[in-house]
């Protein structure tokens, strides 16, 4: 049986969705089958980061609705090997959705993979307790500015009330020259705001906005210093 981890975040734009396509494809790249699973029901991204928003012809939708089956609905990455993407709905609402239905395709998944990582819904909203459901830990993805601390605070604070214990927070988009100078919340006033661990740092670079829109994830170059930080977040943890 695999584990299931939601990545998560009080608001939109702290990039999200680049950590779970980064992540996801580290975890790959060590040997380990992985799943990336939309679940910005109507607002998926995930299939634009990873280049593979011609190749989805069902999507979670279909997969709650009975249209078809979890076999039919994952896409394989070719430049990875054992990365697959569920789409979530584009356009469309997810009609009767339920923490029961979403549980049991988390089950499901759990089976076929080692990792199931999941873009999760920005903010509190309905979603997030479907989201959050059957999965054995989060991660909130943060930036440093005050409103992110805030609302990421928020969110883990939800989570743990929906019983996910196991928590994390990574800090995205750092510039490492504005710390220190009472322009942003440095790494001990965000410490000051979690009770729990921190999982990682990742420096803003304008390369990885560069990957995300040509559709590939920046870790692919084996090489860079991006592709090394998400190797150390990848073992720190997961082992």
């Amino acid at each position: 049986m695999g584990e299931a981890v939601l990545i998560a975040s009080g608001k939109g734009g702290v990039g999200k969705t680049t950590i779970a396509t980064n992540l996801g494809a580290t975890l790959a790249l060590r040997g380990a089958s992985v799943v990336l699973v939309d679940l910005n029901m109507s607002l998926r991204n995930l299939d634009l980061y990873l280049g593979l928003e011609n190749e989805i012809l069902f999507d979670m939708a279909d997969v709650l609705s009975g249209l078809c089956s979890i076999s039919k609905s994952l896409v394989r990455d070719p430049r990875f090997q054992g990365l697959y993407l569920l789409s979530g709905a584009q356009c469309k609402e997810v009609a009767g959705l339920t923490p029961a239905h979403m549980a049991a395709l988390i089950v499901q998944l759990k089976k076929r993979f080692d990792v199931v990582l999941a873009d999760g819904p920005s903010g509190v909203p309905e979603h997030l307790r479907c989201a959050a459901v059957n999965m054995d830990r989060a991660i909130v993805v943060v930036t440093p500015d005050h409103s992110s601390l805030r609302n990421g605070d928020m969110v883990d604070k939800k989570l743990q009330e929906i019983g996910v214990e196991n928590r994390c927070y990574l800090v995205n988009k750092v510039i490492p020259e504005l710390f220190g100078r009472n322009i942003v919340p440095d790494l001990e006033d965000m410490a000051g705001v979690f009770a729990t661990p921190m999982a990682g740092v990742v420096s803003y670079d304008e390369n990885v906005h560069i990957a995300n829109n040509r559709g590939y994830p920046i870790v692919s170059a084996r090489d860079s210093y991006i592709a090394g930080n998400f190797d150390r977040i990848a073992q720190k943890l997961f082992g």
